[in-house]
């Protein structure tokens, strides 16, 4: 097996422990796909800015564990359909399919480059039931094949939540859960944002706080209670300009 080789080269405790506190167990071959992910991460952002980080450890802790970190909380099942928004160079979506091969998963980029990157990525790691999309989440959140339809809408992209909820909202389905993944503690942003949440059909349930070597992480946990009114999202744009109040 593969894995000899790859212990000589990278040390993979700090995942294998990371990823027992989050009662997550992957095959060998699941662990190289992390590793091949990671060196071919590296690869590219040398001719393309994906990532600040590139350090092995570091790209275990910030980008692949804090990912997973939605695992503690949501039981993921065959058939589940998730949705990442503003994906970046595939975070949280990328980590997320790995650990859980049997869902359906939707990545969406404005970046036709990190699309691309994110293609090859997954011919190489060879994952199955995922569909990558190159365009503005205002645009697609009005296509009735993805709008009202997720049941997780994911997104670690940088705006605030208000803004954010109006891009994410429209993609998921009624009793669904749009959960954003935000730097610090977020409880002024978060009473600027309700508003906008109940506007769109969605409630806060719930604020998980984790850190990641010392830095304060929050997972939102939103509910979507009914439809979103069919004008949102606005035209392209308009939500990071002037974010429902």
């Amino acid at each position: 097996m593969e894995r000899d080789s790859m212990e000589f080269q990278y040390n993979i405790d700090h995942f294998l422990e990371g990823l027992e506190k989050l009662e997550i167990t992957l095959s060998d071959r699941q662990v190289n796909q992390f590793i091949k992910y990671y060196e071919m991460l590296v690869k590219k952002n040398k001719v393309m800015n994906l990532t600040a980080i590139t350090n092995f450890d570091e790209v275990i802790e910030k980008h692949f564990l804090d990912s997973l970190q939605i695992a503690k909380y949501v039981k993921f099942s065959d058939n589940m359909k998730l949705i990442d928004i503003g994906t970046g160079a595939g975070f949280p979506g990328i980590p997320i399919k790995i650990a859980f091969p049997e869902i359906k998963s939707v990545l969406l980029d404005s970046l036709n480059k990190r699309i691309n990157f994110i293609q090859e990525v997954v011919d190489e790691l060879k994952l199955d039931d995922i569909i990558l999309l190159h365009g503005r989440a205002e645009d697609y959140g009005k296509n009735p094949e993805y709008r009202e339809c997720f049941d997780f809408c994911v997104s670690r992209a940088v705006a605030n939540l208000s803004s954010l909820s109006e891009y994410c909202l429209p993609f998921v389905k009624t009793g669904g859960w749009f959960i954003p993944y935000k730097s610090g503690f977020i409880e002024d942003e978060l009473n600027h944002a309700k508003n906008a949440i109940f506007l769109l059909g969605g409630k806060v349930d719930r604020v998980e706080h984790f850190n990641l070597e010392d830095a304060g992480r929050s997972l939102v946990f939103i509910k979507k209670g009914r439809v979103t009114p069919r004008k949102y999202p606005r035209k392209a744009g308009l939500p990071t300009k002037e974010p429902i109040s």
